[in-house]
């Protein structure tokens, strides 16, 4: 088993875990970011973290792994090894999270959703109405990381191996900018 602390030590060794002045994909400004694309570089490192997520979720017989592109693609696909069972992703088509490419999962199949970062959920909830759209059931959220400090809820069962509270604040009222730090953006995703 995998515990907070060396689960912090991988994102620290490989550089994920940034301290600074960051805008955020919402558009509010943080002091820590989490660039989980820099721990998935190394494949000792995601074998690890996700082993840790399937072994949280070994007992719940899923039959499937999904993940939202592109964040939780790496992520499904290493949880589903561990656990032996199929793994697809769902992506955006025309700004609506969809299973594409001819993925589908079956009426009655128990799916864990995955993803590699959650500060709100949304990605993650787009994912799951898919997959209750077509018959199957969710019985689990696994995370790299929970942003939410635990805050976020998705009515199912949720496990991430590392989580934190990372505060944030609106640009207005940011202390960092107050200071007059200057905020920089280095996600992946700019809202529209």
């Amino acid at each position: 088993m995998l515990n907070q602390d060396q689960a912090l030590d991988l994102f620290r060794k490989s550089g994920a875990l940034l301290e600074g002045h960051f805008v955020l994909t919402s558009g509010r400004h943080s002091d820590r970011y989490i660039q989980c694309a820099q721990v998935l570089r190394y494949p000792e490192y995601t074998a690890a973290l996700c082993e840790e997520i399937a072994a949280r979720f070994k007992k719940d017989e899923i039959d499937v792994v999904v993940g939202p592109a592109m964040g939780g693609i790496l992520v499904a696909y290493e949880v589903a090894r561990h656990l032996g069972v199929e793994n697809l992703f769902a992506e955006r088509e025309n700004g609506k999270m969809t299973l594409r490419r001819g993925f589908r999962v079956q009426p009655g199949q128990k799916v864990l959703v995955v993803e590699d970062v959650v500060t709100t959920g949304g990605s993650v909830q787009e994912v799951m109405e898919v997959v209750t759209g077509q018959g199957a059931q969710v019985v689990g959220v696994g995370l790299l990381v929970d942003r939410s400090g635990g805050k976020v809820d998705f009515g199912v069962k949720m496990e991430a191996v590392l989580t934190m509270e990372v505060p944030s604040w609106d640009p207005a009222v940011c202390p960092l900018c107050q200071e007059g730090s200057p905020a920089v953006k280095p996600g992946s995703r700019v809202r529209a």
